[in-house]
């Protein structure tokens, strides 16, 4: 067995039972062997995927199918909680971009807040639906904030003339 030089690890990797040294030197050094580094290396992949340190413990040293695969959907749909936290933020923020003195620095213009709604998850046909809502709520409002966008005249008309539409 070969052997690789010392590894900074964390030491709470040692003390939650995640990865332990092959040896350890008169000086305390941990020395690590190829089963260590792939252990290590599959720390390394369940960190970077979110997984909690304590599942990873019980991913690798499981040997019940249905239990990992238990913990593994479990973070799928942390996951999936966290890109809804995230996405519920975009929207919050495309909220705060429609007040007015931020419009009139320029902040944003239509390039701009077209690719800001996308970010948001919003397709073509919501866009013109959040435009068309804000028409019938708010269209003075709503004018004023097409205007803050740069569009010009006629295509200002073309977006508040979709709420008149069946």
């Amino acid at each position: 067995m070969s052997f690789h030089q010392p590894v900074d690890l964390p030491q709470h990797y040692e003390r939650e039972g995640l990865l332990m040294p092959h040896t350890r030197s008169e000086n305390g050094y941990r020395w690590y062997g190829q089963n260590e580094i792939k252990r290590l290396e599959a720390i390394m992949a369940y960190r970077a995927f979110g997984t909690p340190v304590s599942n990873i413990v019980r991913l690798l040293d499981g040997e019940d199918d249905r239990e990992q695969e238990r913990i593994l959907r479990g973070q799928l749909l942390a996951l999936e909680h966290e890109i809804q936290k995230l996405r519920q933020q975009q929207k919050a923020t495309v909220l705060l971009l429609k007040q007015p003195l931020l419009l009139e620095q320029n902040m944003v213009n239509k390039d701009r807040w077209v690719e800001i709604m996308k970010a948001a998850g919003f397709s073509e046909e919501d866009m013109k639906s959040w435009h068309q809502q804000f028409e019938k709520m708010e269209p003075q409002a709503h004018q004023e904030f097409l205007e803050s966008l740069g569009i010009d005249k006629e295509e200002i008309d073309k977006i508040r003339g979709w709420s008149r539409q069946p």
